[in-house]
């Protein structure tokens, strides 16, 4: 979308300056706080084709001040503030909110085939918060580049094998008793991470005693220790067993999997969650030996005196992807993987939801598939992320101080349905009050991750992320929820808001303009965000639009409007906001409740 004076002043540029380029090349911005205007043309942006951009503002305000659409036009040095007329102002923004929403879509052109993989959890312990934060990025990019009008292949990779696995199965034939989640009445990966926790606290122990009365081990590492241990020969020697598929290795592994499995689907569930496809890693470990392989014949990676094959890598350093044994390191099931999903998929660009701990990782894993010579190593991208961290300190999953998922959901549910009870919500139901609680709990959990950056190391606070007041969830989700209940009170009374009746006029008034030039700027935010692969532009934008709400409701009444024509004018503004705060929040995976 576009406002009808811009396309005119554009048509007025050429005739002026044979040099202004052809196309859709004026974009106007908001006009800054302080200043006279509804939006603001930069003519610093033509200097290079029209000359000295002053002269060309000047040029422009003289043009604009006669325009059918403009009611006044000032030029502040090479900018060119523009006031509006409210009927041409509303027009090309919320008269139309359908064709507004569907400016969001990117041309058939720019659309892409995605593949995204995230959250890639292990099976020997629940979802902690550093998942939540993982799960969140990903599944709200995968909903942003859908919105826009990508194609997206959400995958997982599960590290379901290994020595880690193998701890939490060594301490469950100890210490379990043939126990069930169904027994214990425990979430399987809950209970499988217990285990986990008790495996290490009696490896730990064992450390203890051997430190204690063999002097000689007094200055060693855990790491050194673990194989002088009992309880780490015996976890090794699982570990070789699995590789062997020792039958009742391997049933001990199938049914302890089968427990995390189910406990992961209901937090899938419960974040609203969906993968195309879940690899798993004891199907993909083996992966990548094949072509390294290949990459040795073809000289792209060479053999150590030792053995190894590296590749070099050049500012990035050596990279060893196999051993001096033979046997594989995690950056060579990746190159194994990597070409697995190519081939399963096709996708035009691939992205990874990782920590930023891996950032070496994925540079090398790029370049090595770029020195391999697959033409589509170009495409792929590295969505880093910084820690999560609570108030309360970070998280150690192998002390059981982690904080899990499940659990945090459940805190901020019940932190929501508290304060929904104290805004009134005592006439609810149990059912209803729990179901507000989880779309606003879970709402402000996923509108407080996506704020910031990815990259940015955050400290998250639950209680300040319930906030109905300030940069929070609950503050949008309420612009939503108040909107709704005009509605409803409209119908009550009978009121009618026909879209094509509405005099937009009468909404002169600074609040109603300024709200209608914030939803105009909308398609333009998802596809910043879109092309950043980063929310928090969405995020800011949103609470933007919802405190340019708050501001035309406080200085506007809706339905107390003086005259019929003007509180249809007004619902018609606050039903065209509803809607694009809706698309917003849906496409970061957020509910809206119905009341709040």
């Amino acid at each position: 979308m576009a406002f009808s004076f811009v396309n005119d002043l554009e048509n007025f540029l050429r005739t002026e300056y044979e040099n202004f380029p052809a196309g859709n090349v004026i974009e106007p911005e908001r006009c800054p706080s302080g200043m006279n205007g509804d939006l603001t043309v930069n003519c610093f942006r033509f200097a290079k084709s029209c000359g000295n951009p002053m002269a060309v503002a000047a040029k422009v305000a003289q043009y604009l001040d006669g325009h059918g659409d403009v009611e006044h036009a000032e030029a502040v040095k090479a900018f060119v503030n523009v006031t509006l007329k409210p009927e041409a102002l509303h027009r090309n923004s919320v008269a139309d909110v359908s064709a507004l929403l569907k400016a969001g879509q990117l041309p058939e052109s720019e659309r892409r085939r995605i593949l995204i993989e995230f959250s890639a959890p292990n099976t020997n312990k629940p979802q902690h918060l550093g998942h939540v934060r993982n799960n969140t990025l990903g599944m709200s990019l995968s909903s942003l580049l859908k919105r826009v009008g990508h194609e997206l292949i959400q995958i997982n990779l599960v590290n379901d094998r290994g020595i880690h696995i193998c701890k939490s199965m060594i301490a469950y034939e100890r210490f379990g008793n043939g126990c069930t989640p169904e027994s214990t009445g425990m979430k399987g990966d809950h209970l499988v991470g217990k285990f986990y926790v008790d495996y290490n606290k009696a490896l730990s122990a064992e450390i203890r005693e051997l430190r204690a009365t063999q002097t000689e081990l007094a200055d060693k590492s855990d790491e050194e220790l673990f194989l002088v241990t009992e309880l780490g020969r015996a976890t090794q020697k699982m570990l070789q067993d699995w590789e062997a598929g020792e039958p009742q290795v391997r049933e001990l592994w199938r049914k302890m999997n089968s427990w995390v499995f189910a406990g992961f689907a209901d937090t899938y569930n419960r974040m609203g969650i969906h993968f195309d496809h879940t690899y798993l890693e004891s199907e993909t470990y083996l992966l990548g030996k094949d072509v390294i392989g290949e990459g040795l014949k073809k000289g792209v990676f060479q053999k150590r005196e030792d053995g190894a094959v590296i590749c070099d890598l050049g500012k990035l350093g050596q990279k060893v992807v196999l051993r001096s044994d033979g046997t594989s390191v995690y950056v060579t099931q990746d190159i194994g993987t990597t070409l697995r999903k190519f081939e399963d998929y096709h996708p035009e660009s691939m992205i990874w939801v990782v920590g930023d701990e891996q950032n070496l990782h994925f540079q090398m894993l790029f370049a090595i598939m770029d020195k391999l010579g697959f033409p589509w190593a170009k495409d792929l991208y590295h969505l880093s992320y910084g820690m999560v961290n609570l108030p309360t300190g970070k998280m150690k999953s192998r002390e059981g101080t982690v904080v899990d998922a499940d659990d945090l959901f459940d805190e901020m549910a019940a932190l929501a349905t508290d304060a929904c009870k104290e805004r009134g919500g005592e006439e609810l139901t149990p059912d209803e009050l729990k179901k507000r609680g989880e779309i606003i709990g879970l709402g402000a959990l996923k509108f407080m991750l996506l704020k910031f950056n990815a990259k940015t190391t955050i400290m998250f606070d639950p209680a300040a992320s319930l906030r109905f007041e300030g940069d929070t969830g609950p503050y949008v989700q309420y612009v939503a929820a108040r909107i709704n209940s005009i509605r409803r009170k409209a119908l009550e009374r009978g009121i009618e808001c026909d879209p094509q009746k509405i005099d937009w006029s009468l909404l002169g008034h600074e609040t109603e303009k300024r709200l209608s030039v914030t939803a105009f700027f909308y398609p333009a935010i998802l596809k910043l965000s879109a092309e950043r692969k980063d929310c928090s532009p969405l995020v800011e934008y949103l609470l933007d639009l919802s405190k340019a709400f708050n501001a035309f409701y406080r200085e506007c009444p809706v339905l107390a409007a003086e005259t019929p024509e003007l509180v249809a004018s007004r619902l018609a503004l606050s039903y065209a906001v509803h809607d694009v705060i809706a698309d917003g929040l849906s496409t970061l995976t957020i509910g809206i409740p119905e009341a709040m």
